[in-house]
């Protein structure tokens, strides 16, 4: 990352390089952290950047912020008005990744009551083109791992810890020679992706599994469900989804920040549907595509122009 970038650290804008946590610092021993992961799409045309439901990720933050005895110590407006600022530092030209991260800063060993610990703030952009082939698809495996149980960590909180059982599955998936790993439940049930939520199309329905199946309640998945509803009449049906029925669907796709709307075209190397992006998805997609690029006016409410 280039020096010359700017960074929101505890409280100021400073150089990137002076942005420096402790090696001794709580997070990085415990993984006691949570972050947010916001997209800003570069319009061309418009010369313009477009931050995706920003509020909506800020008030997610401070919901896991709670739940992770962090104490985020900005309120909603001023957390938005740094990020535009912080945009406006950098002046970035492309596809842009904010990412706040809120952490246990203090340089301790062996000392576990979080109520007790100071916390550490910052927030930084990053360029982010195409984290999935949104336009091909991707192959998937159901991994070997299973995700964290809500009973174990609270993964809808998104601490910064649990995302080691993100990067093994990952990893997997790509020793495999696949793009993307599909996590289950201790019981066999479906969770999501290793970084993403996850839809099937079946029956003229959207199927995606309910939030008391240890997933993250992903704004692009919340955005998806809507979007499904009042511009193509379908119902989302939120419930537990067993590992089998993602080879019967008629199309599996992921959603996310990174992943935005990808179709899934192989699980475990079976062909779903007929091996390519389903009409549901592409339709879903390219609305998609539409409204955070600021082509679709009829959802500008969801979009912070910069």
């Amino acid at each position: 990352m280039a020096n010359k970038k700017i960074v929101f650290f505890n409280g100021k804008f400073v150089p990137y390089e002076k942005a420096v946590v402790s090696v001794a610092s709580h997070a990085l021993n415990y993984g006691t952290g949570c972050f947010e992961g916001i997209r800003a799409y570069w319009s061309e045309n418009r010369k313009k950047l477009f931050v995706f439901r920003l509020r909506d990720h800020v008030r997610r933050m401070k919901r896991s912020a709670k739940t992770l005895f962090l104490k985020l110590l900005v309120s909603e407006k001023e957390f938005c008005q740094v990020v535009v600022e912080l945009l406006r530092k950098n002046k970035p030209k492309e596809d842009t990744y904010i990412r706040p991260l809120l952490f246990k800063s203090e340089e301790v060993i062996g000392k576990f009551d979080l109520r007790k610990l100071q916390d550490g703030f910052t927030i930084f952009t990053v360029p982010l083109g195409r984290y999935l082939n949104t336009s091909q698809g991707v192959k998937t495996i159901i991994s070997s791992y299973r995700r964290v149980d809500d009973r174990t960590v609270p993964p809808f909180a998104k601490p910064t810890g649990i995302y080691l059982n993100t990067a093994l599955a990952k990893t997997e998936a790509l020793e495999k020679g696949v793009d993307e790993a599909i996590l289950l439940n201790l019981d066999n049930s479906v969770a999501e992706g290793s970084a993403e939520n996850i839809f099937l199309v079946k029956g003229g329905k959207l199927i995606t599994p309910s939030l008391d199946q240890n997933i993250l309640a992903g704004i692009t998945r919340q955005t998806i469900i809507e979007l499904a509803k009042r511009e193509l009449n379908m119902e989302t049906v939120q419930r537990k989804v067993m590992s089998k029925e993602l080879f019967s669907a008629d199309e599996v796709f992921l959603t996310g920040t990174g992943a935005e709307v990808a179709p899934v075209i192989e699980i475990n190397r079976k062909k779903i549907g007929d091996g390519k992006a389903g009409k549901i998805t592409a339709r879903l997609q390219s609305l998609y595509f539409q409204i955070v690029h600021g082509e679709n006016r009829k959802y500008s409410r969801w979009l912070t122009r910069i």
